[in-house]
Order: C-alpha cells, then sequence, then structure tokens
C-alpha cells in the first residue's frame, strides 16, 4: 500500500451543544426518539496520529489536562472497526489531547472517535468514502456521524437522522457560556428514569428558525435536575446572572447565550468548576476531509 504520511499532528476534535432536545417517543426495542439541533463549539480535544508498520494501535494521554480514560476508549476503538472494515494491516499512535469535560453532555468522546475515522482514513491511505465512516461511526455511538459530516444540524430518530442546517440560519461566531460541575450524569440514568417526558410533540424547523436560542426545551434538564443538585445549582448561578441557560445533551455541563456587553465567566461559581467563553463554528474544521 502506497502511503506518504507518516504523521498527522494538531487535528481538532470540537465539542457540541444542543441547542434544544425533545425526546418525541419511545420504540418498541427501548431506544428513545429525539429531535435536536447541535451546534459546534470551540471547546475541543486534541489528536496526534503517527502511523505504525507494526499493526498495532495504542493510546497516549498527553498534557496537563489529561484525563483517565479506558484503554478500550472510542478512539482506540474507532482505529480498530476502521481496521477491521478495510482489511488495513497498518497501525496508529493515537496521542490524545483532552479537554473536553466527561459526562458532559458535548460529545468529546464521539467527537474524538470521529476526527480519528477522519485522520486515519488520510494516514493509512484508505480513500473511504463519508458514507463508509459513518456506518463505522455509528456502531461506536449515536453522535459519530453528526462530527463526522462536519456540519450544524437538525438530528432526529434515534440520532441517526441528520440534517444540515441552512447556511446562515445560525450566527457564526455567537459568544457561549458553558458552565461544568465537578459530578457528571449518567446517560442511562436519565434516559431509564420514570420522570422523563417522552412524549413532546414535533418540532418545526421554521419555528426554531425564529428564535434558535430560544426555542424549546432540553426534556432530560428536568430528571437531570433530580439526579444531580449541582446541575440545579449551576442552572440557578447562570440565571442569577441574568441569563437564560439549560443543559446539554444527557450531561452536568449547561450553557448559555452571552449579550454583547456581558463580560463571560461567573465570578461566584467555586473554583473547582469548569468554565469556559466558547464561539460558535460554522463548520467542522475537519469539514472538507471526509471524502478525500
Amino acid at each position: 500500500m502506497d502511503n506518504t504520511l507518516k504523521q498527522l499532528r494538531d487535528l481538532p476534535a470540537p465539542a457540541k451543544i444542543n441547542l434544544f432536545l425533545h425526546i418525541t417517543g419511545r420504540r418498541a426495542d427501548g431506544y428513545h426518539l429525539i429531535e435536536s439541533v447541535f451546534q459546534l463549539i470551540d471547546w475541543q480535544d486534541t489528536i496526534h496520529l503517527s502511523l505504525r508498520e507494526d499493526g498495532l494501535i495504542s493510546r497516549e494521554d498527553m498534557g496537563a489536562s489529561a484525563q483517565a480514560l479506558p484503554a478500550d476508549d472510542l478512539c482506540v476503538r474507532a482505529a480498530q472497526a476502521l481496521r477491521s472494515a478495510t482489511g488495513c494491516p497498518l497501525g496508529a499512535h493515537i496521542q490524545l489531547e483532552k479537554f473536553i469535560p466527561a459526562q458532559a453532555g458535548m460529545g468529546g468522546g464521539s467527537s474524538d472517535a470521529a476526527t480519528c475515522l477522519l485522520g486515519l482514513n488520510r494516514l493509512w491511505n484508505l480513500r473511504q468514502p463519508l458514507s463508509k465512516l459513518e456506518q463505522i461511526g455509528l456502531s461506536l455511538g449515536a453522535d459519530v456521524p453528526f462530527f463526522l459530516r462536519g456540519r450544524n444540524a437538525w438530528v432526529s430518530g434515534i440520532g441517526e437522522k441528520i440534517k444540515p442546517l441552512p447556511s446562515g440560519l445560525l450566527p457564526n461566531g455567537q459568544r457561549i457560556l458553558v458552565v461544568k460541575p465537578p459530578n457528571g450524569l449518567s446517560t442511562p440514568a436519565i434516559f431509564t428514569h420514570s420522570a422523563l417526558k417522552r412524549d413532546t410533540p414535533h418540532a418545526i424547523i421554521s419555528v426554531f428558525a425564529e428564535n434558535p436560542y430560544g426555542f424549546g426545551r432540553n426534556d432530560l434538564q428536568p430528571v437531570g435536575e433530580l439526579i444531580e443538585p449541582q446541575v440545579r445549582q449551576a442552572l440557578a448561578m447562570l440565571e442569577q446572572s441574568g441569563l437564560k441557560p439549560r443543559m446539554t445533551g444527557s450531561g452536568s455541563a449547561v450553557f448559555a447565550c452571552l449579550p454583547p456587553n456581558f463580560q463571560g465567566k461567573i465570578k461566584s461559581a467555586p473554583q473547582d468548576w469548569q468554565q469556559r467563553v466558547c464561539q460558535t463554528l460554522e463548520a467542522h474544521p475537519l469539514v472538507d476531509w471526509a471524502d478525500s
């Protein structure tokens, strides 16, 4: 196999926020049906890939902010799944600089997996089309295909139906304050909770477009507040600052749009809470890599 690349450095894996998240039903197999808008933000992990000709997949956690990860995290599983699907004999050393917090509802692990698939497709000179990478990604997690497509999107079904939003519908560079308390949230605990609302009517994209950052709600938020008091504390803290926060995804991170005159971080937040003023992205930085 002709392969001229030995390394790919500084590959971004951006996080996402859910501008709203409605549960519209539940399938017979237990999977929940959702409607949501996923928007990319510039809080991101960084991945470095190095070619291994011995066929092995290895991973190294880097940086002062490195988080303890399992040996078979989504990056390793993505690499193994791509090798299995293509019969590629090559290996890779994956260096991961982890900044997106875990159990935050920001899609960090799924984004890492997508970036690994995009990068290894190029490093190994596989030339797999986006449709093939999406099949592999969906086997790893429902959010992975969204990050592979790399466009802000209307997401429905169990997360597999992804419709890119029209250009210009969402402002690029909107400032967003994200606050992540130390405690995380368990996705299974939320989706199996008896208090979860599962019958929200279907949303209409034209209505969403009239007020993208004020539309709907996160149906998981009331359960998140019941399970983890720090979520309620984070929401209250932003509300007291005059913001309109909501939980993102099924994690404990909350976010709010910042008006132009708002300085940013909340001074009253406990020191061990993560805060970041992010900007929204029009597209994933690697959006053009999928079909190359």
